[in-house]
């Protein structure tokens, strides 16, 4: 039987998501306990990748398991034994057939810009002291729904097979003393939301102007693009899926 787990966590301790070697990793943690609580080796897949530092309010993974689980119990005695910057929030059944990677239908991030000195949220925001062009950053990202070649703000040397991804919403908004950029596509480039934030800082600081935008994306260039924001103001927030692959 397959079963989807949500589940969120702070990024800052862990190397990203995905196993590697001699680095402490979210999966590493989760598989951990899981196999720990189910008495048998279980693997996990995710949903997708996050960068060392990134972290997510709401993110997927599938597992296998032979038996029905008391779902509730579970999440209990997990949530036990996880670190307190792990928190599982979900466990449903899924068809056998269901992936919480490639079932994914579309994926929002989140990136948070202190425009004040915070004492309490610098771990979590990127600082940034001077004065941000809001309309001018907000005119740039509604060009980003006109294209689809995104290879300017992928990391290099990477094994996709396409550049291509579909941004459906891009927006900047002032909460309080925070600037907030929310990004949905269907998909994401590697580094993809931390260079388009760096490129929309340099708009805003009109070091780039919105023309140039278009023709950073036109380029496929990485080079052409601005800098990768820092990894602590970004966080995976939703993943949708088709309601076909849920029991």
């Amino acid at each position: 039987m397959r079963y989807f787990i949500e589940f969120s966590y702070n990024g800052s301790a862990y190397h990203g998501w995905q196993i590697q070697p001699k680095a402490l990793t979210v999966q590493e943690v989760l598989e951990s306990a899981l196999s720990t609580l189910l008495r048998i080796p279980i693997s996990v897949m995710g949903a997708g990748r996050t960068d060392t530092g990134v972290h997510a309010s709401q993110m997927f993974a599938h597992f296998d398991f032979n038996k029905d689980l008391d779902v509730d119990n579970v999440i209990f005695k997990l949530n036990s034994f996880l670190p307190k910057d792990i928190a599982v929030h979900n466990i449903f059944k899924v068809k056998a057939d269901a992936h919480a990677r490639f079932n994914a239908l579309s994926r929002t991030y989140l990136y948070r810009i202190s425009t004040k000195k915070n004492v309490f949220t610098f771990n979590q925001t990127f600082y940034v002291r001077q004065i941000l062009d809001v309309e001018k950053m907000n005119e740039a990202s509604k060009i980003l729904c006109n294209y689809k070649d995104f290879q300017c703000f992928s990391k290099s040397n990477t094994d996709v097979k396409t550049y291509y991804c579909k941004i459906m919403k891009a927006e900047w908004v002032l909460v309080n003393s925070e600037l907030q950029f929310t990004v949905q596509a269907d998909r994401f480039l590697r580094n993809m939301v931390r260079a388009i934030v760096g490129t929309m800082v340099n708009i805003g600081l009109g070091k780039t102007t919105v023309e140039d935008l278009q023709q950073i994306i036109a380029s496929k260039n990485r080079s052409e693009a601005g800098f990768s924001v820092p990894a602590q103001g970004l966080y995976l927030t939703k993943i949708e899926y088709p309601d076909h692959i849920k029991l």
